[in-house]
């Protein structure tokens, strides 16, 4: 994918009006932060904890979707509204969300955003009826806007460009143990106490994170207020889904979302009916498996070193597509070994497509990510009903073929990327001539 300004300052002083040779020279320093430079390490902890948070919030309901489903005497397809509201209201508000932040700031949005979001975590325990759940979880999940394109927007303003796939996969990575966790602890937690004490403990840890994370994110020193005018916003917009790269970009992140979140909503019931018949604890364990997408996630950077932007997604298909076929097999050790490797590959594919995003926007980079976390969780919120249905028509196997049509687009999008990039390569020596 061809490479792109970030558009983040590059210069500082530059209003001053000194003139000698060594303000000159200072003035070219690159002040943004870089690993192994003073603030990277808060940054990069802030932020981790930032995606540990809201993953493990807007996730919070999904390991204990049978729990649901029996406390009030819902189907798998009525109790996925839980996860599939908070992901799709997520999808709806992160483009305002995103506009909010371009005239507040950064930090200012995202610690807002926690802060509402933490607050209904612990409303959320106490929701009488299915209907009130699912209600509070669609709250939930537009306050969660505020974080994703935010967070990404942040980090193409303070880092420098060499360090962005890096940080953001560390922020990726924040996200996976933020869903293992979620997912691990409820599990036991809910075996022992029932499904609202778990969700309770979920929110207290949200909490923590968010506080922490406010005392942690470092000042923002390169971001410069934006217009809130409709007209800008609209114009911007419609240039990023005018970019034919951005566009493939945001389909993929949506059909490897789909996928995932597919997945993740099903595997419990699977794994408590035969021949599994795993008590809820067990279920919640597996999730364990997340820590494989925080290894994937965070070497994003050198797996697109070595093999380019393009060559990382066809990787990442491909695990998944290997994940999802081994998951069919009534073998609990071949069922764990497909959730790893779907994991990876759906990990590895979000930061490497997430942070081509931010490369590859020369402006309004927080409603270029925004875009893409819209049409990211659109394919949660897609692939946690849909993937329901399928099983409740043609059990795990509906849910896998549903899977597999999701990485066949991600391949076939892929594919005409490079077919694409090698179609401009031909035209530019053409036109040099």
């Amino acid at each position: 994918m061809p490479s792109a300004s970030t558009g983040a300052s590059t210069t500082v002083g530059a209003t001053s009006s000194v003139t000698s040779p060594v303000r000159s020279s200072t003035a070219a320093v690159d002040s943004r932060l870089t690993p192994g430079g003073p603030g990277y390490r808060r940054m990069s902890f802030a932020l981790f904890l930032a995606g540990v948070a809201t993953f493990a919030l807007l996730y919070s309901t999904q390991a204990l979707l049978p729990l649901v489903s029996t406390d009030f005497g819902v189907s798998a397809s009525e109790a996925s509204w839980t996860v599939s509201a908070a992901t799709g209201a997520l999808a709806l508000f992160v483009l305002p969300m995103s506009a909010l932040s371009e005239r507040f700031g950064r930090r200012t949005l995202m610690t807002a955003s926690l802060a509402v979001a933490v607050t209904v975590g612990l409303l959320v325990p106490f929701a009488p009826s299915i209907g009130a759940l699912v209600a509070l979880r669609a709250v939930q999940g537009a306050a969660l806007a505020g974080l994703p394109a935010s967070a990404t927007a942040y980090l193409a303003e303070e880092v420098r460009p060499k360090a962005l796939i890096t940080a953001i996969g560390l922020f990726v990575a924040g996200n996976s143990v933020g869903g293992m966790s979620g997912r691990v602890i409820t599990g036991w937690v809910a075996q022992e106490w029932g499904w609202r004490v778990a969700v309770a403990t979920i929110g207290i840890i949200a909490v923590a994170c968010a506080v922490a994370f406010r005392m942690l994110l470092p000042a923002p020193k390169h971001f410069t207020p934006g217009s809130l005018r409709p007209r800008v916003l609209t114009r911007t917009v419609r240039d990023h889904l005018a970019n034919p790269l951005l566009r493939r970009l945001y389909a993929i992140g949506a059909l490897f979302m789909m996928v995932f979140g597919g997945v993740y909503t099903v595997i419990g019931y699977r794994l408590t009916e035969a021949p599994f018949s795993l008590p809820q604890g067990i279920i919640g364990s597996i999730f364990l498996v997340y820590l494989v997408g925080t290894v994937s996630a965070s070497t994003a950077g050198r797996l697109v070193a070595r093999l380019g932007r393009r060559g990382s997604l066809y990787l990442a298909g491909g695990t998944t597509t290997a994940g999802l076929l081994l998951s069919l097999v009534d073998s609990l050790p071949l069922v764990l070994l497909g959730l790893v490797l779907i994991t990876a590959g759906f990990f590895a594919g979000h930061a490497v497509a997430s942070s081509s995003v931010s490369h590859t926007a020369k402006q309004g980079r927080a409603q270029a990510s925004a875009l893409y976390q819209s049409a990211y969780y659109i394919g949660s919120s897609a692939g946690s009903t849909l993937g329901a249905v399928a099983f409740h028509a043609g059990g795990w196997a509906g849910t896998v073929a549903l899977g597999l049509f999701a990485v066949l687009g991600v391949v076939t999008i892929t594919l005409l990327g490079s077919h694409a990039a090698r179609a401009q390569a031909r035209h530019e020596p053409a036109l040099a001539h």
